[in-house]
């Protein structure tokens, strides 16, 4: 061969390294946005676990503090209930009084009434 012959040669090799070295290039970054989107669903998944329990954990507190308001809520109730009574009690026995002396006390509001009649 002769140098010519070399030269075409080479200059070939080149041309198609070239072009290769384009193909490699694309291949090159297609593979860098693969890693990069593998990257990022590997990290959602090894976050998943701890999201769920943070999730858990704030569930948790909701539920005691929930917990908490429905007993002070049914404590109050309990506590009206009683006053409620205890009233209805007292009026009665004044309305007693009223009576044994003569006089007739108004009527009663209609929702005292029906808690007379009903009890609620």
């Amino acid at each position: 061969m002769n140098v010519g012959e070399w030269a075409a040669i080479i200059g070939a090799a080149g041309s198609v390294l070239g072009g290769g070295g384009l193909f490699v290039a694309r291949a090159t970054v297609k593979a860098a946005q693969a890693t990069a989107r593998a990257n990022e669903a590997a990290a959602r998944a090894a976050a998943e676990p701890n999201q769920r329990a943070e999730d858990r954990a704030a569930f948790e507190a909701i539920k005691t503090e929930l917990r908490t308001e429905l007993t002070a809520t049914r404590d109050e109730v309990k506590s009206l209930r009683s006053l409620v009574r205890a009233f209805a009690y007292y009026v009665g026995e004044l309305t007693t009084q009223m009576r044994g002396h003569g006089i007739e006390p108004p009527a009663p509001p209609a929702r005292v009434d029906q808690y007379n009649r009903t009890g609620v």
